[in-house]
């Protein structure tokens, strides 16, 4: 009985010795773990779009920095019949309608005639270089989230709002 307790003693060791080198350390964890704070809808803080952005729309962070690598979280708020070209995006889109009515549709150019109406719970992921387009029929608000850096490229640079600003 002796002899098989002893290489399961031996084992147990080994499996929490193990475990110890793996498991962060109370203190460590604590110093390298970061919440965003909670945010209320009323607590939002909107500002302007950025111009890559069609002039009319709002933009609130979240959470993270859309313009760093890693995680974000941003909700746009765009007016009626709001539209944004064909684009892509270098890394994946994760969009969920808060409110309103958001038409996306695949492709290089905006069709009206195509898309699907998404209403608020409605949810898209637009994987990495994927070209999508948008458009809204009443007020909307999509939150965006994914890794960043977050960028727009346009399927047709005549599309891109920061080059009409520039003209």
């Amino acid at each position: 009985m002796k002899r098989a307790i002893i290489p399961f003693a031996v084992a147990s060791g080994f499996a929490v010795l193990a475990a110890a080198q793996i498991l962060p350390k109370e203190g460590s964890q604590a110093a390298e773990m970061q919440m965003t704070p909670p945010v209320n809808v009323e607590d939002i803080k909107w500002g302007p779009a950025p111009p890559t952005i069609p002039p009319g729309a709002q933009l609130a962070v979240v959470a993270g920095d859309p313009g760093k690598e890693g995680l974000f979280t941003i909700r746009l708020k765009m007016p009626p019949n709001f539209k944004v070209p064909a684009h892509n995006h270098p890394t994946d889109e994760f969009v969920t309608v808060i409110s309103g009515d958001f038409r996306v549709g695949l492709g290089d150019k905006l069709d009206m005639d195509k898309g699907l109406s998404l209403k608020a719970g409605g949810f898209s992921e637009m994987p990495a270089r994927m070209n999508h387009y948008a458009w809204t029929t009443e007020e909307t608000v999509v939150q965006i989230a994914g890794p960043g850096p977050f960028a727009i490229n346009y399927v047709n640079p005549a599309d891109d709002p920061s080059k009409q600003a520039a003209k």
